[in-house]
């Protein structure tokens, strides 16, 4: 009975086969072409069929294949499936930088040829996958980056306009004044590095988060000129404080107007910049000295009218929070709502870089000794040798006495109880 039935598998119709057969050698042959369609010794014929009639994992492999012949890549240029022709893209960015002068000029021609018809293929995706591909290049032909530059599509368009070095100043300053998306400019305010005369159409856009992203850009030259405009439009505009402030090449006209308006927090890192005059310096100071006073009363103020369960909600995690953030007004402000001590007092030993004098006040407070020490890193920055460090890890390294004796020196009861 077996021989027959050999007999009849071999030579009987297709249905007689079993299914599961036949999905066994369909499989074997798809990964045999698969397989064949990797090899760079496969042959132009070969990898020309298989570009025509293999499936789709066998023709993304082909477009892949540096040895693939001319007509092969042609042919898969048009192909229906998108991922093919991204494979293909991948595949020309890469083989172009390394096509040296000596080799055969039409290398490179079909090179350019196949990144025209991708840089205007139907689907944004594929051009997307083109021009991230090619972002950084200088070795493509500049019709094709001008190209892409241009796309209506941002995945097409920001790439090139964030990295590519074929771009002149002229051409992004073109692009800048017909640009109507948002994301366009931020692509251009990224670029790094970015000129002065760039820069300053950035600014001329007066888009807000675009001018956000040029401040943030540490290799964006921007003229002094230019930052004391933004400078003087920022005044009601907070999310731009801190970007000016920590730009590095501010005049000193800059910082002044800045002192102007900008609040506590950014008030002192201009008051901590080394490159300040006396003069200058000074007007920071006691523009300092007046916001905090200013900051004290209304403390102060919101303290006293604060109801107790509103108190109770600032808890350990809150203040910890403000304390990662280097909020240090925030930070003086939880302290003085918990141990009911003015804010010019907590303000004062924070001030003194006076860690004995802190960690006491965070105690009266019933908060951690871990919080106390990281008060001394984030907001105090104190240097690691003058860093109070936790008893075992864990505990505040005085006594009750020793603590009582601090909060005394600051005019501050201890808590009750632990007088």
């Amino acid at each position: 009975m077996q021989e027959p039935n050999r007999r009849l598998l071999v030579a009987g119709s297709p249905s007689s086969v079993p299914a599961a057969l036949l999905r066994a050698l369909e499989d074997r042959t798809r990964l045999a072409q698969q397989e064949l369609a990797q090899r760079t010794d496969a042959g132009d014929d070969v990898l020309a069929y298989l570009a025509e009639h293999g499936g789709v994992t066998t023709r993304r492999a082909v477009a892949a294949n540096l040895a693939a012949p001319r007509s092969a890549n042609l042919r898969l240029c048009d192909d229906e499936e998108e991922d093919v022709r991204g494979e293909l893209a991948r595949k020309i960015a890469r083989l172009l930088p390394d096509i040296s002068p000596n080799e055969a000029s039409s290398l490179r021609d079909h090179c350019v040829e196949l990144l025209e018809k991708l840089a205007n293929d139907q689907a944004p995706r594929v051009r997307g996958m083109l021009a991230e591909e090619i972002k950084r290049l200088a070795c493509v032909p500049k019709s094709v980056v001008d190209r892409l530059a241009h796309d209506v599509e941002e995945i097409v368009s920001t790439p090139i306009l964030e990295y590519s070095p074929l771009l002149s100043d002229a051409d992004l300053i073109e692009i800048i004044a017909g640009a109507q998306v948002e994301r366009v400019l931020t692509a251009i305010a990224r670029r790094q590095p970015l000129g002065a005369d760039v820069s300053d159409a950035v600014v001329g856009s007066l888009d807000i988060p675009v001018l956000a992203t040029l401040l943030a850009n540490p290799k964006a030259t921007v003229r002094t000129e230019t930052l004391y405009r933004i400078a003087v439009s920022a005044e009601k505009i907070s999310a731009l404080h801190e970007l000016l402030v920590l730009r590095s090449d501010l005049s000193v006209r800059t910082i002044r107007r800045l002192a102007t308006f900008v609040g506590t927090k950014l008030l002192e890192m201009l008051a901590d910049r080394h490159n300040l005059d006396e003069a200058t310096s000074e007007i920071i100071h006691r523009r300092l000295q007046e916001r905090l006073q200013k900051d004290s009363e209304n403390d102060t103020d919101a303290a006293a009218r604060l109801p107790a369960r509103m108190r109770d909600a600032i808890d350990e995690e809150t203040v910890e929070i403000a304390v990662r953030r280097g909020d240090k007004v925030a930070v003086v402000r939880a302290l003085a709502t918990l141990t009911e001590v003015p804010p010019d007092t907590i303000r004062c030993a924070f001030e003194a870089r006076a860690p004995h004098a802190m960690i006491a006040l965070v105690w009266k407070a019933g908060l951690s000794m871990r919080l106390a020490y990281h008060i001394q890193v984030f907001v105090m920055h104190l240097a690691p040798s003058d860093r109070v460090a936790a008893r075992n890890g864990k505990y505040f390294p005085f006594t009750k006495e020793e603590m009582a004796w601090q909060l005394g020196i600051l005019g501050v009861l201890p808590p009750t109880g632990q007088a």
